[in-house]
């Protein structure tokens, strides 16, 4: 059986001999389209995207790691939504769609929930789209205690699906698997938190998400600095035998 491959140089899949011989759509090779004779265009390789992927993911499960822990005393972490959607969200929904092109399912499916989540995670403490204030006491301006609650539902729906991909990544890399091991920790504490409406819990969840944003560095920089970038290599521990 072949070993899963992730977050490893992604290419596209070369034509075997009974392609080249019963495929015209070949490069260079001249295909009838109605009364002309139109070049096939060459195929193209795509670079590998998991680098950024994992670099974004990073960037910001860090912000909302420090202000969880209310770092330089900062109360108020809208200034985070900006990231979260720009960076986390758009660039890890590119990496994914790019991932799918190369047939990496995994890595498909995972830098496109982790998109959903950081832009979802965003929208909760964006103004405009009014969810907090859907939970705000018209009468004393207070936070309902259902909002904590809701968001306890929310966080045990991605402690879940996370829980799924750490099983799914056992094939990959020490680094990998350590990472989603570290998030389903993260967000475990932190949904149990926010359920019993316990700081220290919460606290110790935004905690362990710099844990998750350190192995995301990590793997994110292997990555980039692979194929001969630099000359020297960052190990990420193959949990399989090639």
């Amino acid at each position: 059986q072949t070993p899963l491959k992730f977050f490893t140089s992604q290419t596209s899949p070369r034509m075997t001999d009974q392609d080249k011989t019963s495929s015209p759509y070949e490069a260079g090779q001249q295909i009838e389209n109605g009364c002309e004779s139109v070049p096939q265009r060459p195929r193209r390789l795509l670079a590998n995207a998991s680098p950024l992927g994992l670099l974004s993911f990073a960037t910001g499960i860090f912000l909302i790691s420090c202000f969880g822990v209310q770092a330089r005393g900062i109360h108020t972490p809208n200034v985070m939504i900006s990231v979260l959607i720009a960076f986390g969200g758009i660039c890890q929904y590119i990496c994914g769609i790019i991932e799918f092109i190369s047939g990496n399912v995994f890595g498909a499916t995972v830098f496109s929930s982790y998109a959903a989540f950081n832009i979802s995670y965003s929208l909760i403490y964006l103004p405009s789209t009014g969810i907090i204030a859907a939970y705000v006491d018209q009468e004393t301006g207070e936070l309902s205690p259902d909002f904590q609650q809701s968001l306890a539902l929310y966080l045990w729906a991605w402690f879940i699906l996370t829980v799924i991909y750490t099983v799914a990544s056992m094939r990959t890399t020490w680094v990998l698997f350590l990472d989603l091991l570290a998030l389903d920790i993260c967000l475990l504490l932190l949904a149990v938190g926010a359920m019993l409406q316990s700081q220290a819990t919460s606290t110790a969840g935004y905690a362990f998400g710099f844990l998750v944003a350190g192995f995301s560095y990590w793997a994110g920089c292997a990555g980039l600095l692979a194929d001969g970038a630099v000359p020297f290599t960052v190990p990420v521990f193959a949990m399989h035998k090639a």
